[in-house]
């Protein structure tokens, strides 16, 4: 992009990250800017702005971008001109889709762009596919089945395989089109849609994900969520199998009005309009695809674009761990210390049956972060991050995992519903073995690197033993008696504590705490 930088003072523009990177997505329903931060592997969205200006509404029956469209985008792209430029971002992709690659007045309305400093890319409608699928694959390491994104003016259809896309086809079925496939019936729409689909779709596996992105799809999502009463407020990540996905959509679904959907929470009137000629669209996917379940993505092609300009080594990073790790880090806990923390605690909790590694130096990092919420605030807020922030490569029973273990550390045992609708009580319980030990581990020392050097945590046949420097033996005091105590209870273990020579606990902590991570 050629916009001209300018000198800007960037004191609480944006609280705890710095932008990064920008992308400005031209579609056939909305033109969107949105900024991100943070990790780029997982980045955070600091800024997420849109205008809808249906640029792809008249495609179909005139086949050009209307001018009352052209004048709402052009408003709304020279506003994110100067936010742009005075916040000094000058990573930024502008790409457009649909609506402009197939309009006639498409390359028009480009070169007015550049006017105003972008650099534009219209991408085409196999590019369109794989960027989402990119996104997927991005969001779900190692995805393997098909992806859908459902935008304004098409359908791109891409399969996708250990993370790598492959056939990719663009549909003009986006949601303004849908209109067009209505007949007299919802049942004459589908078999009108799944004609369209049979057309050209590409050749899939039977029983198999589909990925199903774009906005309008993730409020189908939002729907089946509130329908099952789910505790948990993302879309993203939330899977339905098709038995279910049949009777939400051809039942629940199929009885709502717009009016109805309007009236829920989480629908915006934009997207009540869509989703019931959505809804339909979906079911003709079933029809046609017939996939093992129904997984709904928020990355897209926005973020396919981000992880596509990953080096390699950033691209297999975990994505959790990437996004979790700066998120601790504006709050008092890098990664170093979580990771010597995991460590330390490794022998007397680690993870078993149903947790795993990763997951607890995860678990660790949010609850040595929580420890910065005011204390009257603390539980609540910290559960709200485990279960509803949007993390990525997580599932539902982790996120109660990591909610069990935040509560833990702070001595918090009585869980509440909605963490125990989401995971049995003995996954719970290995997570509360993470958070009692670690808190034991930061209220030791008071999280002092020197307090990890010179003590030990092991498990010995029938005891739980805190091993203790000589010249540190004064830290096992009542808290940390305490709270090893409540540790080797829930382990079914007895306690002691060895104090031993300075010399026999010389060792370099970091080598274990890079074991651990």
């Amino acid at each position: 992009m050629s916009l001209k930088k300018k000198r800007t003072k960037r004191d609480g523009t944006f609280s705890g990250s710095t932008p990064q990177r920008a992308i400005i997505d031209i579609g056939s329903n909305t033109v969107r800017l949105v900024v991100y931060g943070g990790s780029m592997r997982a980045p955070t969205v600091l800024l997420n702005e849109k205008v809808t200006a249906k640029l792809g509404r008249d495609i179909a029956e005139k086949g050009e971008l209307a001018e009352e469209a052209i004048e709402l985008a052009l408003r709304g792209l020279k506003r994110f001109a100067l936010l742009l430029g005075d916040l000094g971002i000058d990573k930024i992709d502008t790409v457009a889709t649909a609506a402009v690659r197939d309009a006639s007045n498409g390359d028009a309305f480009v070169e007015t762009l550049r006017q105003l400093g972008f650099d534009p890319r219209v991408i085409s409608g196999d590019e369109e596919a794989c960027l989402s699928a990119r996104g997927v694959a991005g969001a779900f390491p190692g995805a393997t089945g098909l992806v859908a994104d459902l935008g304004g003016g098409s359908l791109e259809l891409v399969t996708v395989r250990e993370g790598v896309p492959g056939e990719a086809l663009s549909l003009p079925l986006g949601t303004l089109r849908l209109p067009e496939y209505r007949g007299s019936s919802r049942g004459e729409m589908r078999k009108a849609l799944e004609k369209a689909l049979k057309k050209g779709a590409p050749k899939v596996e039977k029983d198999q994900p589909l990925y199903l992105v774009g906005g309008t799809l993730r409020t189908m999502a939002v729907f089946a969520m509130q329908e099952q009463g789910h505790p948990l407020s993302d879309p993203h990540g939330f899977e339905i199998g098709p038995k279910e996905a049949k009777s939400m959509l051809g039942k629940a679904l199929a009885n709502e009005t717009i009016e109805s959907l309007k009236a829920r929470d989480r629908i915006s009137s934009m997207r009540a309009e869509k989703l019931p000629d959505a809804s339909v669209l979906a079911e003709a996917m079933l029809s046609r695809f017939e996939p093992s379940r129904l997984v709904f993505s928020s990355w897209g092609l926005r973020e396919g674009l981000l992880f596509d300009g990953l080096e390699r080594h950033a691209r297999s990073q975990d994505p959790l761990l990437a996004g979790i790790s700066v998120f601790a880090t504006q709050r008092g806990a890098p990664p170093t210390l979580a990771a010597r923390m995991a460590a330390w605690t490794l022998d007397a909790a680690p993870a078993r049956k149903h947790g795993s590694e990763r997951l607890r130096l995860a678990a660790t990092m949010l609850a040595l972060a929580s420890m910065q919420i005011e204390p009257n605030i603390r539980l609540p807020q910290a559960i709200d991050w485990a279960l509803h922030k949007r993390w990525i490569a997580v599932s539902g029973p982790d996120r109660a995992m990591l909610a069990a273990a935040i509560a833990a550390n702070g001595n918090q045992l009585d869980l509440p519903d909605e963490v125990r609708e989401l995971a049995s009580e003995d996954a719970l319980e290995e997570a509360v073995r993470w958070g009692l030990a670690v808190r034991l581990a930061r209220r030791l020392g008071a999280r002092s690197r020197r307090s990890l050097e010179v003590s030990r945590l092991l498990v010995d046949d029938s005891d739980l033993i805190l091993r203790l420097a000589e010249s540190h033996r004064d830290l096992f005091g009542i808290s940390t008696e305490k709270d090893l105590k409540l540790l080797s209870g829930r382990l079914n273990l007895d306690y002691r504590v060895d104090i031993v020579p300075d010399e026999e606990l010389r060792s370099d902590p970091d080598d274990a705490a890079e074991e651990a991570a």
